[in-house]
């Protein structure tokens, strides 16, 4: 369901991409070095732009350090470090844990129960320490499993789902800034969710599976396009009004990058992916 929030690499300037690969390695060995290797390969870049949101808002006192690791262990890399990289680790964790047992539940995948059961116990400690959070986020999963397994092709809703427990992940702190970033959480995850059903979408027809977006037929179709298209730009919109109403200076043209360009370099890669396949499989002649 994650992985959808990146930047545009060509748009970043080198000084910023550096930044910003030091904060996504900086939470890497925050989840390696706190909650262990399998809790480090759940990481993602939809957790990394919030850490990044968050050092914009509140400021944290940030140590950034050269390392080696496990991917790069010719090079050092610099990796920033901070409490809002702590919160967004352990949100990562709360976050994959329900995914993994999802994945479970739902294919029964035995690799993915054994993941889940070696991140029980963090996320035991994680709940007890964000229980708002984790709260939402098992309440609304099986909203969603429900709304799934009925059937339910009401999109706002569905997608809301994903909305409201990715609100109150993105409201770190009860404060004058938690309605702009509840806003902004709400938006960004239906953007996630109707995301992931996008690049679903041929894999959830073979298999029968669930897709909002199964009744639509091609939905790379002209109207079928621009009707998608439009639901996720008005996502976009309602979340980048939230964040332009944040007193963010550092590190902002980067969250900028990702909100008005690098999302959408996402769109247009699953777009292109599934027109290749599509003139892959045409019959010539």
């Amino acid at each position: 369901m994650f992985g959808y929030i990146y930047v545009n690499e060509q748009e970043l300037k080198l000084r910023e991409y550096t930044v910003y690969r030091s904060f996504y390695c900086g939470l890497c060995q925050n989840l390696k070095h706190r909650y262990g290797r399998m809790a480090q390969m759940m990481l993602n870049y939809d957790l990394t732009f919030l850490a990044l949101l968050l050092t914009g808002v509140y400021e944290p006192e940030t140590k950034v350090e050269e390392h080696r690791c496990i991917v790069h262990p010719v090079s050092r890399h610099r990796m920033a470090d901070n409490d809002a990289v702590n919160y967004a680790a352990d949100m990562c964790v709360l976050l994959s844990y329900q995914k993994l047992r999802d994945d479970w539940e739902d294919e029964h995948r035995q690799t993915r129960r054994a993941a889940a059961a070696s991140l029980r116990s963090a996320y035991q400690r994680i709940s007890m320490k964000y229980p708002r959070q984790a709260h939402a986020v098992e309440e609304n999963i099986r909203l969603l499993h429900e709304a799934e397994r009925q059937g339910r092709r009401d999109i706002d809703y569905v997608a809301g789902l994903t909305g409201c427990f990715l609100a109150e992940i993105f409201m770190w702190k009860e404060d004058i800034w938690q309605e702009d970033l509840r806003q902004m959480g709400f938006f960004m995850g239906k953007f996630i969710y109707l995301m992931d059903a996008v690049d679903d979408i041929k894999k959830d027809k073979k298999s029968g599976s669930y897709n909002v977006f199964s009744e639509y037929g091609d939905i790379w179709s002209p109207e079928k396009e621009r009707e998608i298209r439009d639901i996720l730009r008005d996502m976009m919109t309602a979340a980048s009004q939230a964040f332009e109403r944040l007193p963010v200076l550092e590190n902002a043209e980067i969250i900028r990058n990702i909100l008005y360009s690098g999302v959408w370099c996402r769109y247009a890669a699953l777009r292109s992916r599934d027109e290749e396949k599509k003139k892959q499989t045409k019959p010539v002649g």
